[in-house]
């Protein structure tokens, strides 16, 4: 516990000294002379491109009347192979429900008083 309390004052102060650095600087920035406007150069205009020839789309055939397609021709049919029989499983020994009860020992007998 300790030692995150210490972590967190460091971490603390270190977050402070950054903050400090940081108004300085915006200090500094707030103090500096203002910046000398840029004059603005006059930009030639764009080429103009070309109208370029426009591609013809060709007419797309309406769905239904396409031809039909070609039908699959026949294939030749495979021999026919025997079936493996396997054998039956054996049956699975049904699980135990009941836990048994475990048998305690006694304990050792005590040693015999002594007057």
């Amino acid at each position: 516990m300790g030692y995150f309390n210490c972590i967190a004052l460091a971490f603390l102060m270190a977050l402070s000294f950054l903050s400090i650095n940081v108004g300085q600087a915006a200090r500094h920035l707030q103090q500096l002379p203002p910046m000398p406007t840029l004059s603005t150069a006059t930009v030639p205009p764009f080429p103009s491109i070309p109208n370029l020839p426009q591609p013809t789309i060709p007419t797309m055939p309406r769905p239904g009347a396409l031809p039909p397609l070609p039908t699959m021709p026949a294939l030749p049919s495979l021999p026919s192979v025997p079936r493996a029989t396997l054998p039956p499983l054996p049956s699975m020994p049904s699980i135990p429900t009941a836990i048994p009860s475990i048998p305690f020992l006694s304990p050792p007998p005590s040693p015999p008083a002594t007057p």
